[in-house]
């Protein structure tokens, strides 16, 4: 990992857009970036926790859904005033505890989760790219999963939209190459994150169990005996946006203590 001052010098400047980031992996990345010196526009959709990264960073922050292409548009000119875009981290996903057995699995829900998932990382990219062609430098990372890569029951939508955003970032990564710039993924293992916790409450009630032993189970199945926290991903975020990284291009970086989930 490069040190800390060598990646403030970096993004002293560089506009950083980050979704997802009322809470865990988006807002520790919105917070870490914005100490490193990026002007940050921190998205999201929880009114109160924004405005609590807005006190505790130097962020800016702006309440705004992503399932569409007329909002990630309208999010990308926000991201604009700051500047140019140089840095986007596609953070925002809609939760796998939402998803059915394949027989029972509705369309809408289906759509609802690639719409956040997997389309909105492609709009805010392409719009991301306009910027990033003029500028010859830029970093995009997609924050998308250990399911990115492994198959799981009753997941269908999550799973494929997970795939979906490494297949996205491998193609764009092609592009970008020439303009001196870069796009990876980050695959995260269990994470400490409230999207979690919600699974890990729907799980703990389908078996009977209290929550804390699905966390028990969760953090025994890893090598390392833990699960991670929300700073640790956003760490290695702050590695591929930064300078020292610019080798680093077209990866599915599996974070997950060793373990393949």
């Amino acid at each position: 990992m490069p040190n800390q001052a060598a990646s403030s010098d970096s993004l002293t400047g560089r506009v950083a857009l980050v979704t997802g980031a009322s809470s865990g992996i988006g807002r520790a990345t919105a917070v870490l970036l914005a100490a490193r010196g990026a002007k940050v526009l921190a998205v999201g959709r929880d009114e109160a926790r924004l405005a609590s990264l807005a006190a505790e960073s130097k962020a800016a922050t702006l309440l705004a859904a992503i399932e569409t292409r007329e909002a990630c548009a309208a999010v990308a000119a926000e991201a604009r005033k700051l500047g140019p875009i140089a840095i986007l981290v596609n953070c925002a996903g809609r939760g796998g505890y939402l998803d059915r057995p394949i027989w029972e699995q509705s369309s809408e829900d289906w759509r609802a989760t690639m719409a956040v998932n997997l389309d909105a990382p492609f709009e805010l990219t392409k719009a991301a790219a306009q910027d990033i062609r003029k500028l010859g430098w830029g970093r995009v990372v997609m924050i998308s999963s250990t399911a990115g890569e492994i198959g799981a029951p009753a997941m269908s939508p999550y799973c494929a939209s997970k795939h979906g955003v490494i297949g996205l970032m491998r193609s764009v990564a092609q592009d970008l190459a020439p303009l001196g710039a870069t796009c990876n993924a980050i695959l995260p293992g269990w994470v400490r994150t409230d999207m979690a916790e919600r699974d890990a409450e729907q799980e703990a009630a389908q078996r009977g169990l209290p929550v804390a032993a699905i966390w028990a189970e969760r953090a025994a199945a890893n090598p390392a005996k833990r699960v991670l926290e929300p700073d640790e991903i956003a760490k290695v975020v702050g590695f591929l946006v930064s300078d020292e990284a610019a080798g680093v291009n077209g990866e599915a970086i599996t974070v997950s203590l060793g373990s393949v989930w």
